[in-house]
């Protein structure tokens, strides 16, 4: 397992990984709104900026396949997303250990959404829900998520 920056030439394999997680994952968990949603906040003009700004990673396995993608802004982890072949192989651990490793060189706590999920999986990793939000989607149904912290460990 390897993570690295991403680059321009990156943006396509972002966007597919962002995008293949939501739709498989998220009907799962949430009405068509809200993923719809969800598909819209990670558009290509905010996924391009990030990368831009050098706040991308990706993760691969041993072969170079990348399997999954982390932002990071200041002190917040977002776009946490990892293919669904790749689920429950550690390769979002791996990621959510490198954000969180740095962030903790610059800040004492870290901030993330936790969307329904992946609460639990932050819940496991000592991370504590400080608030709670309700969106109503522009077709009117509910998009429900939780923003959580934990202090960063140096």
């Amino acid at each position: 397992m390897s993570i690295r920056p991403a680059q321009a030439s990156d943006f396509e394999t972002v966007r597919e990984i962002t995008r293949t997680t939501i739709t498989a994952v998220y009907p799962h968990y949430y009405p068509a709104g809200a993923v719809a949603f969800f598909l819209a906040h990670h558009s290509d003009e905010n996924i391009a900026a990030d990368i831009s700004a050098g706040r991308v990673c990706l993760v691969s396995d041993d072969a170079q396949h990348t399997a999954g993608t982390v932002t990071i802004k200041d002190n917040e982890i977002c776009r946490l997303f990892v293919l669904p072949q790749y689920q429950g192989k550690g390769f979002g651990r791996e990621l959510l250990d490198f954000a969180e490793a740095e962030i903790a060189k610059k800040y004492a706590e870290i901030i993330l959404d936790a969307s329904l999920p992946a609460k639990s999986i932050y819940l496991k990793r000592g991370y504590r829900e400080t608030e709670y939000h309700i969106i109503k989607t522009p077709d009117g149904d509910h998009l429900c998520y939780d923003v959580m912290k934990k202090e960063a460990v140096k």
